[in-house]
């Protein structure tokens, strides 16, 4: 490789990494758009002790369609989640909190009510071919529990106009009972009247929330639902929500409710940046001071995977920034630093056993990636064991330190190596701007030298040689 092309190779990686570091932290409006591309480190999820928010905790008991309350409790939490994306409320997490408990965190929500009201008093959805008087009840054929799912959308009518409704999806139970009962319906049969359907919530009694026009037997399992009362996004979405709250499999009683402030979030935030910045700029001077050139490098791939880090920070969706997620990154960041500590002792050993520069680099890479591998997998398995076992908190903890070790082997054993082949065309004369070192009587090892040194165990047998005084005898 020529001093012109390893010049290059710098030039370029300078203008990637700075290119980079303007996606990373500066917003960029969008020519001829309203959009603004905020960067990478504005577009993290921040969990709540960040951004504040709300956490409440629902104790769960059964009723009496409940059968396993264990699977019932699972069913609920899956159904919360599905529920609070579908809001727009996609950093949220719900999690199970002992044996019978779920906890919801809301990061940025400030109103409990506002998110939660459908929980308060859920209403369970009723089908049924007759409507409600005061003489008898009528028989219900579909209850929420054959519910599967249940959306807002729109569609165009008849009349290619734009209709909000609501897509209600049921389970393979319910997609049999809602096939029998809307055949039923369309073929008028008793007690069905002029073929309708019609919907209650909370209790049959009354007049019903809503009636479905069946006109033919539908056997998808699923069917739309429009009409009056649903003239808005908002309106049918409310509708939908609570068609969804009454088809959990456990009674939810609110036992915790707690809001946290923003404020504390962005000191808390604040801090742990002004911590991190300390700790890179202390980092790099003493790796600079250290290994002289070499440390730069270090420094220069460092770069690299805080870019890494901050771009996979807001690429994976399940991932979100907490206080202790700030630890993890600054402990991953330490650990970034060590794989190239060992590379660079490893260099320098090589070098004063008396081999060339770049023979003792190639020796120094291929000494030091088993230690630098075999102490961060084990670190892995950690990270992974802490995710799935653990509390919320270390879930944030967990997966940032398991996403910065991945990324500093990354950077020790592939930038590193690649902007250190790519400086010895620069200075292969010259090692102790790299720090390196030896004793004057230690004799340079030819390049044929090495490879013979580093053949002569396996090629050859050992040699024993005994040693031992006069027989006496």
């Amino acid at each position: 490789m020529t001093k012109k092309r390893s010049i290059w190779k710098f030039v370029l990686l300078s203008i990637v990494a700075v290119i980079g570091i303007v996606l990373s932290v500066c917003p960029i409006p969008v020519p001829f758009t309203n959009y603004t591309y905020n960067g990478f480190a504005n577009s993290i999820s921040l969990g709540l002790d960040l951004a504040g928010g709300l956490s409440v905790v629902y104790e769960c008991d059964a009723t009496e369609n409940t059968q396993d309350l264990n699977s019932a409790i699972s069913a609920t939490e899956a159904r919360l989640k599905e529920i609070l994306y579908n809001e727009g409320y996609s950093e949220s997490t719900v999690a199970r909190q002992g044996s019978n408990r779920i906890r919801i965190e809301v990061p940025s929500a400030k109103d409990t009510d506002e998110i939660f009201s459908f929980l308060e008093n859920p209403k369970t959805l009723y089908m049924t071919l007759e409507k409600a008087n005061g003489t008898n009840s009528p028989e219900v054929f579909i209850t929420g529990y054959d519910v599967a799912n249940v959306y807002a959308t729109y569609q165009n009518n008849e009349n290619n106009e734009l209709q909000h409704g609501v897509v209600i999806q049921f389970t393979d139970e319910g997609k049999t009972k809602f096939a029998n009962l809307t055949q039923m319906a369309a073929n008028n049969t008793a007690p069905a009247s002029e073929n309708l359907i019609h919907i209650y919530l909370g209790e049959v009694k009354g007049d019903p929330w809503g009636s479905l026009t069946c006109k033919s037997q539908i056997t998808d399992g699923s069917t739309f639902i429009s009409g009056e009362g649903l003239n808005d996004k908002e309106s049918a979405k409310r509708y939908a929500l609570n068609i969804m709250s009454g088809a959990f499999s456990v009674k939810l009683t609110l036992i915790e409710n707690s809001v946290i402030s923003a404020t504390l979030g962005r000191d808390a935030l604040l801090y742990g940046i002004i911590a991190g910045a300390v700790a890179i700029v202390l980092v790099m001077a003493i790796m600079w001071w250290r290994y002289g050139d070499f440390g730069l490098l270090a420094n220069f791939a460092l770069v690299f995977y805080m870019i890494l880090m901050l771009f996979f920070l807001q690429a994976i969706p399940f991932v979100q920034l907490t206080l202790p997620g700030i630890a993890g990154i600054i402990l991953s960041l330490g650990m970034a630093v060590d794989g190239n500590i060992i590379i660079f002792e490893r260099i320098k050993e090589e070098y004063a056993s008396g081999k060339k520069m770049h023979l003792a680099v190639k020796s120094g890479f291929k000494r030091a990636f088993w230690p630098i591998f075999d102490s961060n997998i084990t670190t892995v398995f950690t990270s992974i064991i802490l995710y799935i076992l653990g509390t919320s908190a270390i879930k944030g903890f967990a997966i940032t330190l398991l996403l910065g070790i991945l990324l500093s082997m990354f950077t020790s054993l592939v930038i590193t190596r690649f902007l250190v082949k790519s400086y010895l065309p620069l200075n292969s004369t010259k090692p102790h701007k790299a720090r390196l070192y030896r004793d004057e009587n230690v004799v340079e090892i030819k390049e044929e030298d090495s490879n013979v040194a580093s053949n002569d165990v396996s090629e050859k047998p050992a040699e024993i040689v005994v040693e031992g005084g006069e027989n006496n005898d």
